[in-house]
């Protein structure tokens, strides 16, 4: 039989969580996936608002699992979070956010959340998780640089057009191909062993290594996605680049949903076994506050990105989704806690490099600035935290 008490406290943190999935809905995640397109011109605010609602639901479930399981219990060793501290760590976390919003600061989630698993964890005399702690810099570390370096790299390319821009379009929907063939799905799983990629699972259809049928698997897929970019280029290449943006931002608002809803319920997994509750049902819950968010909060900030963004252009537009899909893909895969502003801003930055040379009409100042609340949101929510959770103990006992 639970005790009432701890059903209270998981309802509490379930609260917490919810308002951290409702705010990155609303945000960072519900806000920039579809926002080129609809400064393109290609969809509608509320469509899109619509859309990202429901890929990032379908992400968060079906992607969820690995990022949730790290923010629950790999970035503290030694201990298990208990139900007091998973409660102390997402409401801080959730409370930091909310400052944020209403006052318009940028905190970052995902270091927020990340900051304030940490505090609590070395609060209750848990040991520092250095081997995750650098997994996690290094993502951190390198995303603005191959994010940005890609986006540029990509965006030149468009501009210059050392071929056909239809090639090109071909060429990178190809890649794309290639990312979706071996991204992991939980439903194609078998067992415990996790999920398993739309390649690896068709595989043993074909004679031969497993490897050989992953890589035929992988270049069908790429020929697929290739070809039907390019019949849509025939004719009107700027509205094939415009259906390309919506396939992008489709992708792009999956991968949020799978990267992102694990900041949101990862904190409460030490509490759902004392309630019985599986990891899937913490996903659906998760997703369904990023869908509530996506359609409550995210048209909104989608009709303002949208302004900034339709100075990008299409072409640029789509040099920023292609590394931020990848980039969150990655995350994804190795349960890295990410965030998805640092992802997109930094691919925006790349690709305003390529168009504007020199400076990019960036300014280094707002850059610096960003960074600087970057690292402040994970510092800050360590330290208050970690007293937080200190304070509280001593009073409760």
């Amino acid at each position: 039989m639970v005790e009432l008490v701890t059903i209270g406290t998981f309802l509490v943190a379930a609260v917490a969580s919810l308002f951290m999935a409702w705010a990155i809905g609303a945000g960072s995640s519900g806000s920039t996936p579809f926002a080129p397109a609809v400064g393109a011109n290609a969809i509608s605010v509320m469509r899109a608002g619509f859309l990202v609602g429901i890929l990032g639901f379908a992400g968060a479930v079906l992607q969820g699992a690995n990022v949730s399981e790290a923010v629950g219990a790999d970035l503290i060793g030694g201990v298990t979070l208990s139900p007091m501290a998973a409660t102390i760590a997402l409401i801080i976390a959730a409370g930091l956010v909310a400052i944020g919003v209403f006052a318009g600061y940028p905190i970052a989630t995902a270091f927020t959340v990340t900051g304030a698993v940490i505090g609590v964890g070395l609060a209750m005399g848990g040991d520092p998780a250095w081997a995750k702690y650098r997994e996690i810099a290094t993502l951190w570390i390198l995303t603005p640089f191959v994010g940005g370096g890609l986006a540029y790299g990509i965006a030149r390319l468009l501009r210059s057009k050392p071929i056909a821009e239809e090639y090109l379009i071909m060429m990178l929907a190809a890649l794309i191909g290639i990312v979706v063939a071996n991204i992991e799905f939980a439903i194609l799983g078998s067992g415990a062993g996790g999920g398993a990629s739309i390649a690896e699972a068709s595989s043993g259809w074909i004679p031969g290594p497993d490897i050989a049928g992953v890589a035929a698997v992988t270049v069908v897929i790429a020929a697929l996605w290739a070809g039907a970019t390019g019949f849509d280029l025939r004719g009107d290449i700027e509205r094939g680049e415009r259906h390309f943006l919506l396939v992008l931002g489709g992708l792009v608002a999956f991968s949020a949903g799978g990267s992102q809803v694990g900041l949101a319920v990862g904190p409460l997994i030490p509490l759902s076994g004392d309630v019985g509750l599986p990891l899937l049902a913490l996903l659906v819950g998760g997703g369904f506050g990023l869908l509530l968010g996506s359609w409550t909060g995210a048209p909104r900030m989608i009709k303002a990105i949208s302004q900034d963004y339709s100075s990008l252009g299409p072409r640029r537009s789509i040099a920023a989704l292609i590394p931020s899909f990848m980039i969150a893909q990655t995350a994804v895969l190795y349960g890295i806690p990410v965030s998805f502003n640092e992802i997109i801003v930094s691919a925006i930055i790349g690709s305003g490099y390529a168009a504007a040379g020199a400076g990019g009409g960036v300014s280094a100042r707002k850059m610096g600035y960003t960074v600087l609340a970057w690292v402040a949101s994970l510092v800050g929510s360590v330290v208050i935290s970690y007293v937080g959770y200190i304070a509280i103990f001593a009073v409760l006992g």
